[in-house]
């Protein structure tokens, strides 16, 4: 007979244990070990006799053999959401979709079904009725035949839906909210993620079905179980931003069928999430151009050039250990700039405190700003501005030397349409370019020319 047995599950990344513990081995998070049971029949691993494996050779192909035929896409009619899909969505695959709450996940999911013809969607959700929905869609003024509501966490019951109705789309809101009944564990927990998305997945690629799957997020900022749900599904999209700024993006972190760099900038109204078409243009549609301590870079996200602000402010400390404090840029990166910045200017920023800023909400993680940032922190310092028509770029390394960047012809191009007319670039760059009266392209080599040609 099967035995009931507990065990203890890590919530933030899936290990399992037999006892209890306060740490996690594994992750090393506090307090995550939640008790499961489970059934566990252990007659069928025992004394299992030789040569009973049973196995198709149908699913075994030469490479040779292999037909590659065209994913079918569906266009979703929103132009960054295609964007950062690849080009739409395919057909049978799993796209998780996560975020803040209140971040606006639901709303466009809602418009995503609204934009779509000709397809049917069913909208399952575990969270609201099914007149909460309604009024969500009258708001955002959703008119739509084939969009079907249905408010249930029971994944068996959903299944069978879907079997019945055979959509082409399926939206989950949320994944932690549905449950299997063969499992004793609350929803929400690990091991119902697992069991739920596979059973989710098996449904997707046996009958050509998209699902989308709204996950929540820990306090980290990370999905819940994400070693559990990322690793399944063929696309994760993370949305980012603050619900006190207006404006949204939408971050590929995992697609199997495009780009992982690619980005859709939204603006949340009062009618939902509208299209950003030039964010370079909205991130510095507030820039005040007779302050110090701000620069403007351009930073590629996949195969979009943004030009952003970058924002400094170095201030007289008040404490014996001054301040380093970076919003939208990684904090480490930020110590080496100052550090370089010291050993190689000779800044006295070991008395000051540094804030750095990227305007606008938006992170950034590439290299190609740290010239920006670096100029930036010089203007506060001294305490003069930059000026207002010119680009910086430029990886700096730590012996002070300016370092190539890829993609440099879009980033200038997306410059010049705005109308910077001085590009400060790295030396080894210029090669694959001429001067053509209208742009000025000043190279760099150290850290040192920078300053003498920025300020």
């Amino acid at each position: 007979m099967s035995k009931a047995e507990t065990r203890y599950v890590c919530q933030n990344c899936g290990f399992t244990s037999l006892r209890w513990s306060g740490k996690c081995p594994e992750c090393g998070q506090w307090n995550t070990f939640v008790e499961e049971i489970i059934h566990e029949d252990k007659k069928k691993t025992r004394n299992r006799p030789k040569g009973s494996t049973h196995f198709d050779l149908a699913n075994l192909s030469k490479l040779s053999d292999i037909d590659i035929k065209e994913d079918k896409r569906t266009k979703t009619n929103i132009a960054e959401l295609d964007r950062v899909l690849g080009g739409g969505i395919v057909s049978g695959s799993v796209i998780l979709v996560g975020g803040d709450p209140g971040i606006g996940k639901s709303t466009l999911m809602v418009q995503l079904a609204d934009k779509i013809k000709n397809k049917k969607i069913i909208y399952v959700s575990g969270e609201e009725s099914q007149n909460q929905i309604k009024i969500r869609c009258e708001r955002l003024g959703t008119e739509h035949d084939d969009f079907f509501i249905l408010s249930e966490t029971n994944l068996e019951i959903v299944a069978a839906v879907v079997d019945k109705l055979e959509p082409d789309i399926v939206i989950i809101d949320s994944i932690q909210t549905m449950y299997r009944d063969a499992l004793e564990s609350s929803p929400g927990s690990i091991s119902q993620l697992r069991e739920c998305t596979s059973a989710i997945m098996q449904v997707a690629k046996a009958k050509a079905i998209s699902f989308f799957l709204i996950g929540h997020i820990t306090k980290e900022g990370m999905i819940a179980g994400p070693k559990v749900l990322e690793h399944m599904v063929d696309t994760v999209l993370q949305f980012e931003g603050e619900r006190t700024h207006a404006y949204r993006i939408l971050r590929a972190i995992k697609n199997r069928f495009g780009s992982t760099n690619e980005i859709g900038v939204f603006e949340m109204t009062g009618k939902g999430l509208l299209e950003v078409q030039n964010p370079s243009e909205v991130f510095l549609s507030h820039r005040n151009y007779s302050l110090s301590g701000s620069s403007v870079s351009a930073s590629m996200e996949g195969t979009r050039p943004i030009l952003i602000e970058v924002q400094a402010l170095v201030s007289s400390s008040g404490y014996s250990v001054p301040q380093r404090t970076a919003t939208g840029f990684d904090y480490k990166r930020l110590a080496i700039l100052i550090a370089v910045l010291e050993k190689k200017l000779g800044l006295h920023l070991f008395k000051f405190d540094v804030f750095l800023n990227i305007a606008g909400g938006i992170k950034i993680d590439e290299p190609s700003i740290d010239l920006a940032a670096a100029m930036s922190i010089c203007s506060s310092f001294k305490d003069v501005p930059i000026d207002r028509e010119m680009l910086v770029l430029g990886e700096i390394g730590l012996g002070g030397e300016i370092r190539a960047i890829s993609f440099i012809d879009r980033r200038i191009q997306e410059a010049a349409k705005l109308g910077f007319k001085k590009i400060v670039m790295p030396k080894s760059n210029l090669k694959n370019f001429k001067q053509d009266g209208v742009l000025e392209l000043l190279p760099v080599e150290t850290i040192g020319d920078a300053l003498k040609i920025i300020l």
